[in-house]
């Protein structure tokens, strides 16, 4: 199966859709990200279901479907 972003994509968490995140490698069907504002963070970790593309406007129906 291959992964639907790529090193160097801009994602967000659907737990914090304000954040952008820098998608850095992609291993075992684990994203590790970087906070793009913040290079320095320690990164991040979420799986595909976990991440939406940037300027996703609906994510509270988002949420409310998967629940």
């Amino acid at each position: 199966m291959e992964n639907k972003y790529k090193a160097g994509d801009i994602v967000q968490a659907k737990v914090n859709p304000t954040l952008n995140l820098l998608v850095r490698r992609y291993v075992a069907r684990i994203y590790y990200c970087q906070i793009q504002e913040d290079l320095t963070h320690k990164e991040l970790v979420y799986f595909e279901r976990e991440l939406i593309p940037p300027g996703k406007k609906d994510i509270g129906k988002l949420l409310s479907k998967t629940q």
